[in-house]
């Protein structure tokens, strides 16, 4: 009935008493059909055996000083198509929003407006059977004065000025580039998404300069967290080596990260650090496979491409016929290896040390599906929790200093010799550790940044 319904202009400030939102902004959009609120630091958590959420807002447009800290019960979790054909996951709330006089429920979802011009939008299905839009008029409901918007938000906190930082790295979907981007956003810091790719330098002794695609300038970064594929290494290391030289504090050093994709180099800096590895072999020439396949104590062994990551490369010659024909068969294509040997007793398993800082802040044991040697979680390995002992500890505190990198994932076979190092990994992967392990490893890795920086957790 027409008499029952709030007539909105297209511009209308709203309340959100339960938010402890006293008066916001809003876009009144009857052409969207989801109601969206400016959000940041979004983090789920467990109230009362349900699901909610607590984020931060700066309700006044262009103040970030100015934030509430909120929670609210969770809807859902959906993806939503913004105009532009953008998708992105939202969390979605339940609230009661207040226009003049009326209260009523409503869900929206959390998402950062900071590049809106709203920090509110309201979308017809919160509007369905209670408003009307007269899109030619504004604030039908009235507008609060500069002054009225200061003295309603006295007692909310000022906002500490964080860090900014940035994640270089290829894919912004990807488990692990999530949480850390998360993370640092939780922690009050500035994060911003840098993709490897729409990076160009400028090499010059006096301004030297890196550029992002359309010309924006990227020189004014606190930190840098390199998150560098294997495939885009080299361009990678380049970057990260250009924001050292503009005296950014980078997580791995371009060196460190170098060195550690380098199987070969890595395994004989570990050696010259006193730290044990499986019996390896290498060659140049197919007339030594012999003396190499003896060299590591015969078959069955390993052979694996310098150049292999996330156990792609790697395989399990059963016999010495199957030996030399694997071997043989690189080298044909002129690809570097090297060969190991198989320590049959780990049954599959190894562990990954997670290094953050000079200490191990989680480990998990992983174990290769059946028929399969590689532990690898990428190639559907398992993941659990488990104490590594004190010398386990010590060789991935020692492995990952010996590579010179602040944040590691070191992999340690067990074996009838002793813990034996495998690997050192400058990316390691998140999800696999933190699902196992319900640890905040990103949140760590943000900490290693903020010592730094001297900032007080």
């Amino acid at each position: 009935m027409l008499q029952n319904k709030v007539i909105l202009g297209s511009e209308e400030w709203c309340s959100f008493p339960e938010l402890g939102i006293p008066t916001i902004k809003a876009r009144v959009d009857s052409g969207a059909k989801t109601s969206a609120m400016h959000a940041i630091n979004i983090a789920p958590f467990i109230k009362n055996d349900a699901n909610w959420v607590k984020f931060d807002i700066n309700p006044i447009q262009n103040n970030i000083k100015t934030i509430i800290h909120c929670e609210a019960p969770l809807v859902d979790k959906r993806i939503v198509k913004s105009s532009s054909g953008f998708r992105e996951h939202r969390y979605v709330i339940q609230t009661s929003i207040k226009l003049g006089d009326i209260k009523w429920p409503i869900e929206m979802t959390l998402t950062n407006r900071d590049s809106m011009g709203f920090r509110m939008l309201l979308g017809r299905e919160a509007m369905s059977g209670r408003v009307l839009v007269d899109p030619e008029e504004k604030y039908m409901l009235g507008q609060p004065t500069t002054e009225a918007l200061k003295e309603l938000y006295q007692n909310s906190e000022k906002a500490t000025s964080g860090l900014r930082i940035g994640l270089l790295a290829s894919n912004p979907e990807l488990y692990s580039n999530k949480r850390i981007m998360e993370a640092g956003e939780m922690r009050g810091h500035e994060m911003h998404f840098l993709n490897i790719k729409e990076c160009y330098m400028k090499l010059d002794a006096k301004t030297p300069e890196i550029h992002y695609r359309g010309g924006k300038i990227l020189n004014q970064f606190d930190a840098i967290i390199p998150r560098i594929r294997p495939s885009i290494t080299f361009y990678g290391c380049a970057l990260t080596r250009q924001f050292e030289a503009l005296k950014v504090f980078v997580l791995n050093s371009a060196t460190a990260i170098t060195q550690s994709r380098d199987k070969l180099y890595s395994l004989q800096l570990l050696l010259n650090n006193g730290i044990d590895i499986p019996t390896t072999g290498f060659a140049n020439s197919p007339l030594d496979t012999d003396n190499l396949i003896k060299m590591v104590g015969g078959s069955p062994l390993i052979v694996k491409l310098l150049e292999g990551t996330q156990g792609k490369g790697v395989v399990l010659a059963e016999t010495k016929k199957a030996a030399e024909s694997v071997i043989n068969a690189f080298k044909s294509l002129n690809a570097n290896i090297l060969v190991q040997e198989f320590i049959k007793e780990a049954n599959g398993k190894d562990i990954r040390c997670f290094v953050i800082d000079g200490k191990v802040v989680a480990a998990i044991q992983r174990e290769a599906m059946p028929g399969e040697f590689r532990a690898n979680i990428h190639l559907g390995g398992t993941a659990s929790i488990i104490k590594v002992t004190a010398e386990e500890k010590k060789i991935a505190i020692k492995a990952a200093k010996a590579m010179d990198l602040k944040v590691a994932g070191v992999d340690i076979i067990r074996s009838s010799k002793g813990p034996l190092l495998l690997e050192v990994n400058s990316s390691p992967g998140l999800e696999g550790i933190e699902g196992a392990t319900n640890k905040d490893i990103a949140g760590e890795m943000i900490r290693a940044i903020e010592k730094n920086f001297k900032i007080v957790s």
